[in-house]
């Protein structure tokens, strides 16, 4: 199986605080935001829920694309999550762990 790289966005609860971030493991990675050790913003700000996520095929194409995402208007972000996930349901219990 070829490696997967995933761009994801967390919030703390619909229209929350938002975190973008890039995994090489997303299952791994979201878990470790939800028992507090994905990174101290998440941990400060309470933010859990995997609303949003990108499969590439490159780290490179991820980082890429995790950058211009980051540069995104609030607006944007939002826009985006509701026309994927617009019950802004805990994506993390539908990944193949």
């Amino acid at each position: 199986m070829d490696k997967v790289f995933h761009v994801y966005m967390l919030a703390s609860g619909r229209n929350g605080t938002l975190y973008v971030g890039v995994t090489g493991h997303l299952a791994h990675r979201v878990w470790m935001h939800k028992e507090g050790g994905g990174s101290a913003f998440t941990s400060k700000y309470g933010i859990k829920r995997l609303v949003w996520y990108q499969e590439f095929q490159s780290a490179l194409e991820a980082i890429a694309f995790e950058k211009r995402l980051k540069r995104w208007r609030r607006a944007w972000k939002l826009g985006l999550i509701e026309r994927e996930n617009p019950q802004w349901l805990d994506l993390y219990e539908t990944l193949n762990q």
